[in-house]
């Protein structure tokens, strides 16, 4: 182990002290036996230093030798505040906005579920994407085949969706979101509690009592983390449960829920549709793998399994929808819907750190031709290239130490926006924290920064002829050098470009989708969720209820008017709520199937008040019950395509699948809208009297005046029917709208923030090479106003220059954008180049902030006073 370095000094001061004490003792005066033995022994420093290299190796030297040159790096950058300045925020928004992403893309995708052995759960699906549907769910009769009849899952968990009215915990009664589940859904999903215990086999069956799980987030944001909720009543619509356990955070997933409870709680799922009904679908399927099975194993029973049932009962199976089975692990189907725009948002992180890495290039590469008659002094000292290097190499690393520390500073707010944008893919991505991988994320960032900036500029030797010369007073640049700059120029102009066609694209998306006619009164109409489940689950009770809702609402000042139906627009899923159906003088050819239609029950005056047009015969009255004929209105799209000779009205239609026919008379035909999608796309929809079919959980009113100051007296009212009742969300269809396109807008927010920081830096740096350009050519400018050129010709000189730059970066971004477009498009179905108007935009954006840019070193061009100029050499 080396020695300390005060035992050198002792050590070297004793060998000194013994030589002047000979020369002492020979009889030689004091000073001069001092002199004589610092004579002979040497430079004390040079020793000093000899000895150290003995103990330290050479790196020690470098290593000192780097510090030195860091600090006076350190005082070199502090004299240049303006540089270091826009170099290191620079940096810190590139270096900041890849840990931020960094942090999102290791929460959802790397970091470990909580789940037991969460690689042996699988989540198990059928699609049916002839009818595009992407997840058709379960139905019972399906699971029990599949209990039955696998033995490579050892134990299915079965999870269902459904709304409660929350009544308890002394609290306002609330509508929930509960997951009804099997006995054996937290032993299959390797789920523990934090208090209390979770459902097991004992909880299974009709008779079993009532009982509930709080999930964690509820518990601790609703109820304060009230540990005394353990052994409570609660109402869950119509029934009772005993809260028995908290579970541990966890992925909330197939759905965010407030409540997990067992099947008993729900009466729905007691009766004989969900019992009996092969095509009763809307229950999600999780097993664990059984011991020693694999997952191919395992797909390849269930997949052999599930083609014998479709065989086995045909009826349930269209052709058409062409259905699947899938089965995939628990970490796959969670990270899956986030993957591709994590990794998209990763790609539009690294594309800005690589502009942020050009432009602070084309600093450094000016800042070195600033400082070219120091580097060639030190070059004629004797420095060599590595001791050249080595000081250029310091000077990045105190710039880019800088900019990671800022930018790790930036990252925690970035982290919590990007977590809350790709939430709406994965809710594990609120899981997202600056931890020490971000750190080390942003250290190595910083060090790859550090050591590519500092071979960007050439070195200078002590014996070149060109360039700057010990005595010069002027910038000259080489032609390499001012290549370089413009290289580095138009690449952060191509990067920019990309993501600013990008971000265009999706901000003239958002702009049709908002500006898209709907074919409802967007403004006047408040939509309100009035779940079913607190006045009863018989029909009659809830449209008993609802009929005098909207007759004691209607009375209200203010109310134009008030109808009731299923779903709201855009908002509710209603991929339930299609059918297929057979009309009079239809006969299908052979292997064709019945047309489906969107099957929607509303109530009287429900197109009035939605401002939808009765485009012929007539709306619903209160006398269309279920006791009396049986009347349907069609869309126009249905009415045109299966009856083009005009005579929809008084016609009849049925459901094709639903046992024996019941011809319903079409009384009225109604204008398109669509409650799917924003941007109408066609549709055969046909409307039912709810009081024939259907059981209604929304109310819609038309207000005269401001639809939300109606709000407290409605409630009043609904709760003065019932006190029990919940009233959740009322919301305008215009803002139910804004709601639902709200990722929309997170991603032009998102992305358009990127190309607003890309613009940015790219036109610092093409204003940066436009400003070295016209400081190492001031002789050439004071030259050519001497022989007769005007101000206004070398102010149109240097813009031409800068757009240049600007025109060749915007012509490699576009084969940019179009290359990746196309890449991108064998991988993602939704990827398509860019269109021309989002093009056109960028480019304008670009070369307009290119030529404001531009303007200022284009102005001092034409300012140069000539005499000075001609003097400079």
């Amino acid at each position: 182990m080396p020695p300390h370095e005060r035992d050198l000094d002792d050590e070297i001061e004793g060998h000194l002290a013994l030589a002047i004490k000979e020369r002492v003792d020979r009889g030689e005066d004091p000073r001069a036996a001092r002199l004589a033995a610092l004579e002979e022994f040497g430079y004390v420093g040079a020793i000093h230093d000899s000895m150290r290299r003995v103990w330290y190796g050479r790196g020690y030297d470098a290593a000192e030798a780097l510090a030195r040159d860091i600090r006076i790096a350190l005082r070199s950058l502090v004299r240049a505040k303006g540089l270091t300045s826009t170099v290191v925020v620079t940096l810190a928004l590139g270096i900041g906005a890849n840990a931020a992403i960094f942090s999102v893309v290791r929460s959802v995708l790397l970091r470990p579920l909580v789940n037991r052995d969460a690689d042996r759960l699988l989540y198990i699906r059928q699609t049916a994407r002839g009818i595009g549907t992407e997840n058709l769910t379960f139905s019972m009769p399906e699971i029990g085949d599949l209990e039955s009849r696998v033995t490579t899952i050892s134990t299915f968990g079965d999870f269902s969706t459904v709304d409660f009215t929350l009544i308890g915990f002394g609290r306002e009664p609330r509508v929930v979101t509960a997951g009804v589940v099997n006995g054996s859904f937290f032993e299959v999903m390797g789920l523990r509690p934090v208090l209390g215990r979770l459902l097991n086999a004992g909880d299974d069956g009709p008779k079993a009592a009532g009982v509930a799980v709080l999930t964690h987030r509820f518990w601790t944001t609703v109820l304060d983390r009230d540990p005394s909720v353990i052994g409570k009543t609660i109402r869950l619509g119509p029934g009772m449960a005993t809260v028995v356990g908290v579970l541990e955070p966890s992925v909330p997933y197939p759905a965010e829920t407030q409540i997990i409870a067992n099947v008993v709680t729900s009466p729905h799922h007691l009766g004989a549709t969900m019992v009996t009904d092969r095509t009763h679908r809307m229950t999600e399927l999780f097993g664990r793998l059984a011991a020693g099975a694999t997952l191919e194993a395992a797909r390849a029973e269930l997949a052999s399994v599930h083609a014998s049932m479709m065989r086995a009962h045909p009826e349930a199976y269209s052709a058409r929808a062409q259905v699947q089975l899938h089965v995939t692990t628990f970490p796959d189907q969670i990270a899956s819907p986030a993957r591709t725009i994590l990794l998209l948002l990763l790609a539009a992180a690294a594309v800005v750190f690589v502009i942020a890495c050009s432009n602070v290039a084309n600093l450094i590469l000016g800042r070195s031709v600033r400082r070219e008659a120091e580097l060639v002094l030190r070059a004629a000292l004797g420095a060599g290239p590595g001791a050249l290097r080595r000081a250029l190499l310091a000077e990045s690393l105190v710039l880019c130490a800088a900019g990671a520390v800022l930018g790790l500073v930036l990252a925690q707010p970035l982290t919590a926006v990007a977590g809350r944008y790709a939430a709406r893919f994965s809710v594990r991505a609120l899981e997202a924290t600056v931890d020490a991988s971000v750190l080390w994320l942003g250290a190595g960032l910083a060090l790859g920064a550090a050591v590519l900036l500092a071979y960007v500029p050439r070195l200078p030797t002590s014996d070149r002829s060109g360039g700057l010369g010990l005595a010069g007073g002027s910038l000259r640049m080489t032609p390499g050098t001012n290549r370089r700059l413009q290289i580095f120029a138009m690449t952060q102009i191509a990067c920019s470009f990309v993501l600013l066609a990008g971000a265009g694209m999706l901000v003239a998306t958002l702009n049709a989708l908002q500006t898209a006619h709907t074919g409802y009164d967007m403004r006047h109409v408040l939509a309100i969720d009035v779940p079913p489940s607190a006045t009863g689950v018989g029909s009659a009770a809830t449209l008993d209820f609802f009929q005098e809702a909207v007759r004691r609402i209607g009375a209200l000042p203010g109310v134009e008017g008030v109808a009731a139906g299923m779903i709201v627009p855009w908002r509710d899923p209603s991929a339930g709520l299609k059918f297929q159906f057979a009309f009079e003088g239809y006969q299908p050819a052979d292997g064709e199937e019945d047309p489906t239609c969107r099957f929607r029950p509303v109530s009287p005056r429900f197109f009035a008040v939605l401002g939808v047009p009765t485009l012929a015969g007539r709306d619903f009255t209160d006398g269309d019950r279920d006791d009396t004929e049986l009347v349907a209105i069609v869309n126009q799209s249905l009415a045109q395509r299966l009856f083009p000779s005009g005579d929809a009205v008084n016609r009849h239609l049925w459901f094709a699948s639903r046992g024996k026919p019941r011809p319903r008379r079409i009384v009225g035909i109604v204008a398109d809208v669509d409650d799917e999608n924003v941007v109408q796309e066609p549709s055969l929809t046909v409307y039912y009297p709810l009081r024939q079919m259907g059981l209604p959980s929304r109310l819609f009113v038309r207000a005269a005046g401001d639809p939300y100051a109606l709000v407290p007296a409605l409630t009043r009212t609904i709760r003065a029917i019932s006190a029990d009742q919940g009233v959740e969300r009322p919301t305008t269809l215009e803002d139910v709208r804004a709601e639902v396109l709200t990722p929309e807008r997170l991603n032009a927010f998102v992305f358009s923030a990127f190309g607003g920081i890309a613009l940015l830096i790219a036109v610092v740096g093409v204003a940066g090479v436009l400003a070295f350009s016209v400081s190492a050519r001031t002789r050439e400018f004071g030259v050519r106003l001497a022989v007769g050129s005007t101000p206004s010709q070398l102010l149109t000189r240097v813009l031409r220059e800068g757009a240049a730059i600007v025109t060749a970066g915007i012509t490699a971004g576009a084969a940019a954008s179009y290359v990746l477009a196309r890449v991108a498009s064998t991988y993602l179905a939704a990827a398509h180049t860019p269109r021309v108007l989002p093009a056109v935009a960028a480019a304008a954006v670009l070369g307009a902030a290119a030529v404001i840019a531009s303007l200022i070193p284009a102005a001092r061009a034409s300012r140069v006073d000539v005499l000075q100029a001609l003097r400079s050499e």
